[in-house]
Parts: C-alpha cells; sequence; structure tokens
C-alpha cells in the first residue's frame, strides 16, 4: 500500500498542482490527506489536487515521488480512475452501498452543471433554502431518516418536473421551474432502474419562510432546520457528501 505524488506540473488558480493517490483505496487516501492537513474540498473523484507549496511536506509524511504516468496507471491498477465529463467535479466515490435491495453499488458523488437525460433520471432531491439561510427537511415515513425533499421520476418527467412535483407533495411549497438550479447528480452502477442511473440534485431559494406541510403519507415531519442542524441529522447518509460540500460543512469547510 502506498501514497503516490506525482510533480507540481499542472497549473491553475496562478500556481501548479500535484495529483495525490492512493494505490490501494480511497479510504487510505482520505486518512493521509486529513492526517496531513490536505482539505477535502480538494478531492477529485479519484485523487487530490495539492499546490506546489505543499508537495515537500507531503513527500516527507511519506507521500512517493512517481511520474504522472505512473500515477495514471496505480489507479487504474486499483480500480480507481474516474473519468468524467467537462464540468463534472467529482465529490465522492463509494463502493459497495446497499440501498436495501440487496444490490451492492458504487456511486459517484458529482458537482456538474451537466444537465441529466430524461431518459436516464430515476429521481430527483431539492436542497431548498428559505431566505435566512436555512434548509427544509422532512422526514420520511418508509426509510426512516430525515432528508431533503426527493423522489422517483413520473412518466414524461425530467429532473426539474420531478424536482417541483416532488418539493410540492412533501413541503407544499410550490416551485416555478426556474427557480431551481442543478447542483449534480449521484450516479448508480448497476443503475437503479433499466436505463436509469442517475438521481438529479437540485436547489432553490423561496422568500420568506413559507410553512411546510406534505400531501399524503410519505413524509411525517416537516421542518426548517440550520446547516448546522442539517448535518447534525443527515450527515450518515450516503448523499451527504454532495451536500456537505456545497454548504462547506464538516471536512468540506473552506480554508
Amino acid at each position: 500500500m502506498a501514497i503516490l505524488i506525482d510533480p507540481a506540473a499542472w497549473p491553475a488558480y496562478g500556481r501548479l498542482w500535484s495529483h495525490l493517490v492512493s494505490d490501494t483505496s480511497l479510504a487510505e487516501l482520505h486518512a493521509f490527506a486529513a492526517d496531513h492537513g490536505v482539505s477535502r474540498r480538494l478531492f477529485e473523484g479519484d485523487h487530490y489536487d495539492v499546490p506546489d507549496v505543499a508537495y515537500d511536506a507531503l513527500v516527507a509524511a511519506g507521500a512517493r515521488p512517481v511520474t504522472s504516468r505512473e500515477v495514471v496507471t496505480a489507479l487504474r491498477a486499483a480500480g480507481l480512475r474516474l473519468r468524467k465529463r467537462k464540468g463534472e467535479r467529482p465529490v465522492e466515490r463509494l463502493t459497495g452501498l446497499d440501498l436495501g435491495d440487496g444490490v451492492p453499488r458504487e456511486v459517484d458523488l458529482l458537482l456538474s452543471d451537466w444537465p441529466p437525460p430524461a431518459e436516464r433520471t430515476y429521481a430527483a432531491s431539492v436542497l431548498l433554502r428559505d431566505s435566512a439561510g436555512r434548509c427544509a427537511v422532512v422526514f420520511s415515513t418508509r426509510r426512516r431518516v430525515w432528508g431533503p425533499p426527493a423522489g422517483r421520476t413520473e412518466p414524461g418527467e425530467d429532473a426539474v418536473a420531478t424536482a417541483v412535483r416532488e418539493v410540492a407533495e412533501e413541503t407544499g411549497v410550490r416551485l416555478d421551474p426556474a427557480d431551481l438550479r442543478l447542483l449534480g447528480h449521484e450516479v448508480f452502477r448497476p443503475a437503479l432502474a433499466p436505463g436509469r442511473d442517475l438521481l438529479a440534485f437540485l436547489t432553490a431559494t423561496v422568500p420568506g419562510s413559507p410553512p411546510l406541510a406534505g400531501e399524503g403519507d410519505e413524509t411525517t415531519g416537516h421542518a426548517w432546520v440550520t446547516p448546522t442542524e442539517l448535518e447534525r441529522r443527515c450527515s450518515g447518509e450516503f448523499w451527504w457528501p454532495l451536500v456537505g460540500h456545497v454548504l462547506a460543512l464538516g471536512p468540506w469547510a473552506r480554508r
């Protein structure tokens, strides 16, 4: 097992950057980064981007200097290589995730401005905020957990249409489609349904703090909570890294 780092040769933001990787597991990579002050916000799905000023300290801490080609070869050999589209930023990769159907899945959590195709979209989730910066949470009677309003697409819907309907059904808040902005998506392998492997992650802000009340019995709790309270209720959920990154909470806090 080894942590590898290539030369600082990639220009961005007025400096040069290296790639920090593990040749074994993301858990090992995250642990090394946390132990040596590398922000989780610098994680890019299969590596950390680290600035040139950190190179010597990371090598002294045990990262092994290698070439950029060796970094890519190590990621491929470990099965950790992640390919992304332009405009996508990987936040987390999960493996062996069981969503309750007994099927282990690999899930990529991606920040993205890439609109997910309707034919691939299985569901949508909405980070709904009020004018005070609080977030809407609902308690799912089926899953017995708190989370943002979310649900599966219905025939003929795209991600935005699903988001508008689910927010109305689960909170009573009526959104205009133009209120919604795409933040990213979750990609599931194997797919959650034939051909449908994406959950769209969107956000919207509403004026004031309208009362929250769901329709039907799918949700039994509804509240506006601070980001800190949202973290307390939801940080154990697999999707949390997307929200934590957007709200700069926990290991994704800006430094």
